[in-house]
């Protein structure tokens, strides 16, 4: 069932397909699905009602290197690397169009690994998704060499060649689309793939396998082993036949990439780790209850668990109560709690029982330290065998306390008042991190001079987490280096040779 005839589901259709679904659960190495090595497995728990969707393979090491080997002898043979861009086009475009017609089975295995709301599967992870992998396919024949001026006794040309093999490492809070965003680029410039799912959300990894094959790419070129962090990604960043990581997670694993990649071969490290996203509202904000809206949407949209999640509410105290106020009102209906699978449910549960104790946890601290809780902080009534916690606000908050200074990674959000920009500013870039932020008013000027004096990759003005696929996803400080989307992101999977001939 393809994209379109999906959003005519209802939730009885979708608890129906859900009943039938067959997930595969080994690794796709060399184009065929294998067991792990050791015949390990892991449970796949679904976090509304906690129960085991799935045995799935444990990889190691060994399935590492096994993969590895595939893609590196993939990438030897050129029968990738040196197709002709047009030909590589086509099949990655037919690719897009695949992840388009499989909506159905991509909506229910990330739903059922992760409880994101069945709607947004379908809405915004799967056509984001497929239109990654079609830019990306937009932009191969895009990739120019250079002729410089030289001495009439010589020529100099650059070329940019693919790196060879990349090993992909992505979240589960994205999980399909994360995942196009590292693979896309990557194999859009002729690398080879070993792609790492989360172990909370492994299995739409192995349908994208599938399908490449199916889109006619070569095997050995997109390859998964699924397993657990300490085991899969770290071998994957510590192997000396991979070329490139391309890692999105937390900021302390971000570390991690960087040492390993330096403990091995110095492959390059591109990260997109965490955030503390401030959203600023100045007193001339043209439209309080629009900004109010977007407030709600930036922090509590895919359960809070987003890197740019909206946690920090920057909010003039003229403005404060009257904020606070719509805020509350418009939050009791925006995102309600509810059975994901739901075509009208808004907020599914979050990942784990680790991380909804991990929340809540944040939530008591909130508390100690004296913010104050207007409304949540608690698990929904009647979803306690779920991960769920309810859309939470804090008052009375100042940026010294642990819930406006670490990455909570849920829907808890904490109301800052300033006094002037300049104040709105310092609080904003008093973060380690750096990813993203969003100011609102009705001055020109001062919209650029907040533009220009905070300290994030990206800027939203008058909105929040607009852009397309032109935009630079990455962020300063300990939001990580590198950028995602983009055309910049396609050079980043290559290099440059540079060519000297002396001709006489």
């Amino acid at each position: 069932m393809n994209l379109e005839q999906a959003k005519s589901l209802d939730k009885k259709g979708w608890h129906r397909y859900a009943g039938e679904l067959k997930p595969e659960t080994r690794m796709f190495i060399d184009g065929e699905f294998v067991d792990a090595k050791k015949g390990r497995t892991f449970k796949s728990i679904n976090p509304a009602t906690g129960e085991v969707i799935a045995e799935v393979a444990r990889g190691n090491g060994d399935d590492v290197d096994r993969a590895v080997k595939s893609a590196r002898k993939a990438f030897k043979s050129g029968v990738w690397s040196r197709m002709a861009p047009r030909d590589r086009m086509d099949i990655l475009y037919r690719y897009a169009e695949l992840i388009r017609e499989h909506a159905v089975e991509f909506a229910l295995l990330d739903t059922l690994n992760m409880g994101k709301p069945i709607s947004d599967m379908i809405n915004s992870d799967i056509p984001g998704s497929a239109l990654t992998f079609q830019y990306f396919a937009e932009t191969i024949d895009k990739i120019d060499g250079q002729v410089t001026n030289t001495a009439a006794t010589e020529f100099h040309y650059i070329l940019r060649e693919p790196l060879g093999v990349v090993g992909c490492v992505v979240p589960w809070n994205y999980p399909l689309m994360m995942a196009a965003w590292k693979v896309a680029p990557a194999l859009a410039a002729g690398n080879c793939v070993v792609l790492k799912p989360a172990e909370q959300s492994p299995l739409s990894a192995n349908v994208m396998a599938r399908l490449f094959i199916e889109a006619g790419g070569p095997a050995g070129v997109f390859n998964v082993v699924q397993g657990l962090g300490e085991e899969v990604g770290k071998a994957l960043a510590l192997h000396m036949d991979v070329d490139k990581i391309a890692f999105t997670g937390s900021t302390e694993v971000g570390k991690l990439m960087m040492v390993y990649a330096g403990q091995s071969n110095m492959k390059r490290v591109t990260t997109e780790c965490g955030g503390k996203t401030p959203q600023i509202v100045l007193g001339d904000v043209e439209n309080l209850d629009t900004a109010v809206e977007y407030a709600i949407n930036g922090i509590y949209g895919n359960q809070g668990e987003v890197c740019n999640a909206g946690s920090r509410l920057l909010v003039d105290v003229k403005l404060h109560d009257a904020f606070v106020e719509r805020f509350k009102e418009k939050s009791k209906t925006a995102f309600v709690p509810g059975d994901p699978l739901d075509p009208k449910t808004s907020m599914g549960p979050l990942v784990t029982k680790e991380q909804q104790k991990r929340v809540l946890g944040y939530i008591s601290a909130g508390k100690e330290e004296g913010a104050t809780l207007a409304f949540g902080g608690a698990v929904p009534e009647g979803l306690e065998a779920g991960c769920y916690v309810a859309p939470t606000l804090f008052t009375g908050v100042n940026n010294k306390m642990k819930i406006a200074r670490e990455e909570i990674f849920g829907p808890v959000a904490a109301v800052l008042p300033f006094k002037d920009l300049a104040q709105a500013v310092e609080i904003a870039n008093d973060t380690s991190y750096g990813l993203a932020a969003s100011i609102w008013t009705s001055n020109v000027n001062i919209a650029h001079k907040a533009a220009r004096d905070i300290e994030a990759g990206i800027v939203w003005v008058n909105c929040f987490d607009h852009g397309d696929m032109t935009q630079p996803w990455g962020g300063y400080k300990q939001s990580g280096q590198g950028r995602d989307k983009c055309f910049e992101t396609m050079l980043h999977h290559t290099q440059t040779k540079s060519v000297w001939m002396h001709i006489g």
